[in-house]
């Protein structure tokens, strides 16, 4: 259940609530979540338009965009990480129409410390999502 913050120039994204969309759901297939609201509901991505000269590497250059990611702890292993950062990149440069815009995609990966997973003002551990999960799955097989 992963939050998504993109950052890039306006007008970069012609189309960000596709984008948000294909973000967020392309994380939770790399988390392996089950298919639960619990799930769907709570893993989201935003996009933010940055108006004209709020960005700039160190040569000056403004066309990059930042990706930012996060996750409660211990949800993406070795593997997911190099996943979500190559699927996000590709995500944003087809989304952009620019595939060069990959080159220029920065994708940050970053997690809540235990117990900092806020929902519907609880602070959840990982077994609190768990257990959350769990409930919702046996409230489903048993309907």
């Amino acid at each position: 259940m992963p939050m998504i913050d993109v950052y890039a120039n306006a007008g970069t994204f012609p189309d960000k609530h596709s984008l948000a969309r294909d973000l967020a759901a392309a994380v939770m297939r790399w988390e392996a979540v089950p298919e639960l609201p619990l799930f769907a509901d709570n893993t989201a991505a935003f996009v933010h338009e940055l108006p004209p000269g709020s960005l700039a590497d160190v040569t000056g250059a403004e066309g990059h965009v930042r990706i930012q990611v996060l996750t409660p702890i211990g949800v993406l292993d070795r593997d997911k990480q190099l996943g979500v950062v190559r699927d996000l990149t590709e995500i944003a440069a087809a989304a952009a129409g620019d595939p060069a815009l990959a080159a220029r995609t920065w994708v940050l990966l970053t997690e809540a410390p235990e117990g900092g997973w806020g929902i519907a003002g609880h602070a959840n551990t990982g077994a609190d999502i768990a257990a959350a999960a769990r409930a919702e799955m046996e409230a489903r097989s048993s309907g």
